[in-house]
């Protein structure tokens, strides 16, 4: 992802750390709260994670000096190069990357990267969302909670960490990546035609579909189709640009996007795709993050994912309303 021009540089996360527990934790939360729908272990899980995350910061605070000063003293001793054992000093490199991230931060007036805030901010999340039921509903009571709900999941972390954090650690890089190139254009082709596939066998056959409301007059499935849209651009503001993006700061790019992608595909199982729901879910999610990592463009993952949600309303409306699609789908 290209970095804000005011964020502070991140030192390549290394392949495997203590600090992925932590964020396991935390993102275990999703499914405590989501499928097993027990807040009470959500709560404890996050909890657990964020101290877990800050006794890591705390320990690595305390070695990193030492191994820092150990460093300086052998370059100025003749050069590390030429030093015996130099290269054996046990996170001196890491030391001298992280001073160097915290120096650069702190000219520009940003915090340097910290696993503790920006699991915080996950958690936040995490809790707003969790506060109301996910059962899809299309009345002015429930639309109004969901609008309320979601966008303050976005909004509240992202306005810790740009005005309380001050690490601007979540962007939303509408204009990124730059022209599509012609297989992303391809993509989305195939994406419409998977949809049409795949979809109505699995809303129908697994009885899914019950889980949204019947929309049978013009004003419900007119709310359907905000709705639907709605939420899947919020999936892209939340899972993609906030969770996947902060864990990708501490993360290489595969443990990033599996615990992205833990928080995601279990907000979609209460949100209605339940049964053999995940099959598809998890593949989804997954390539959500693969394609924000390779295009840099939330616009370009944002209009895969409405046009998946442009086949999900169709097939909700052929499913309530027998007769009436039936020529568009095979099921």
């Amino acid at each position: 992802m290209p970095a804000h021009p005011d964020a502070a540089p991140v030192i390549a996360p290394v392949g495997w750390s203590w600090r992925l527990a932590p964020a396991l934790v935390v993102c275990l939360a999703a499914p405590a709260f989501f499928v097993v729908r027990l807040p009470w272990l959500g709560w404890s899980l996050l909890a657990i994670g964020l101290v877990l995350a800050w006794l890591i910061e705390r320990r690595d605070a305390a070695t990193r000096p030492d191994a820092a000063a150990r460093s300086t003293e052998a370059a100025e001793a003749g050069g590390a190069d030429e030093v015996p054992g130099a290269d054996e000093v046990p996170g001196a490199d890491e030391a001298a990357g992280a001073d160097e991230v915290a120096g650069a931060g702190e000219a520009a007036g940003i915090r340097a990267p910290s696993l503790v805030r920006d699991l915080s901010l996950i958690a936040v999340g995490l809790l707003v969302v969790s506060a109301i039921s996910l059962k899809a509903e299309l009345d002015d009571l429930a639309m109004v909670r969901f609008a309320l709900a979601l966008g303050g999941a976005v909004a509240i972390p992202y306005a810790l960490s740009r005005w309380v954090y001050r690490d601007r650690a979540i962007r939303f890089p509408w204009r990124g990546g730059g022209r599509w190139t012609t297989f992303q254009w391809v993509w989305l082709a195939a994406v419409l035609v998977l949809g049409w596939l795949i979809l109505p066998f699995y809303f129908i056959t697994s009885g899914v579909y019950l889980n949204w409301p019947v929309v049978d007059t013009p004003e419900l499935i007119a709310r359907l189709f905000v709705g639907v849209g709605a939420v899947g651009i919020w999936d892209e503001l939340f899972f993609i640009c906030t969770c996947f993006a902060l864990l990708r700061r501490h993360f290489p790019f595969w443990q990033a996007n599996v615990l992205q992608a833990v928080v995601f595909v279990s907000f979609l199982w209460e949100l209605g795709y339940q049964a053999w729901g995940p099959v598809l879910t998890i593949p989804f999610a997954l390539l959500q993050g693969f394609i924000f990592m390779k295009t840099r463009s939330l616009t370009y993952v944002v209009s895969v994912h409405l046009l998946f949600d442009a086949v999900v309303f169709l097939v909700l409306v052929h499913a309530h309303n027998p007769g009436l699609l039936d020529g568009l789908f095979l099921v």
